[in-house]
C-alpha cells in the first residue's frame, strides 16, 4: 500500500491543530514552532505556515462546481457517513453538503466539500464499493 504526503500553507497551526485533530480526529505527529504534520486518514499531510494558495470554484462535476485545486481523501461508506453525521452535528459551514453523486451509475458516490480554517478546500469522498473508485 502506498501513502501519499502533501505539503501546503495554513495561516495559524493553533487553528490548523484544532480543525484536523480536533474536528477531523486526525492525530498529530512531528511538528516544530513552523509546521504540523497530521495522519489524514492513513495519508501524511504537512501544514507549513505561509501563504494559502488561491482556489476558485472551476471544477464541474456533476451539477456543482468545485473548488480548485482541492485535496481529499476516500473512506468506505460506513466510515464516510460518521464522519458527515459528525462533521453536521458540530455545525461545519459546508462548501457542498453531504450528498450522494452519480447515483446508480459506475462511480456512485458520496461527497462533501469544506474548508479548513486557512481557507483550503478539502473533499472526502465515501463508496459503498471502493473498486468503483476507478469505474468508467
Amino acid at each position: 500500500m502506498s501513502i501519499f504526503h502533501l505539503a501546503y500553507h495554513v495561516d495559524d497551526l493553533d487553528k490548523a491543530r484544532a480543525f484536523y485533530g480536533g474536528l477531523l480526529g486526525c492525530t498529530e505527529g512531528r511538528s516544530t514552532e513552523t509546521w504540523v504534520d497530521f495522519n489524514f486518514f492513513g495519508h501524511q499531510i504537512s501544514l507549513h505556515l505561509g501563504p494559502v494558495f488561491a482556489t476558485r470554484n472551476t471544477g464541474k462535476v456533476g451539477d456543482h462546481m468545485v473548488p480548485m485545486p482541492h485535496l481529499g481523501v476516500i473512506l468506505p461508506q460506513e466510515e464516510w457517513q460518521v464522519l458527515a453525521d459528525q462533521l453536521t452535528a458540530a455545525g461545519l459551514d459546508f462548501t457542498l453538503a453531504p450528498v450522494t453523486r452519480f447515483a446508480n451509475m459506475p462511480g456512485e458516490q458520496s461527497t462533501m466539500f469544506f474548508h479548513d480554517p486557512a481557507g483550503n478546500p478539502i473533499e472526502i469522498k465515501g463508496f459503498k464499493d471502493m473498486s468503483g473508485v476507478f469505474a468508467t
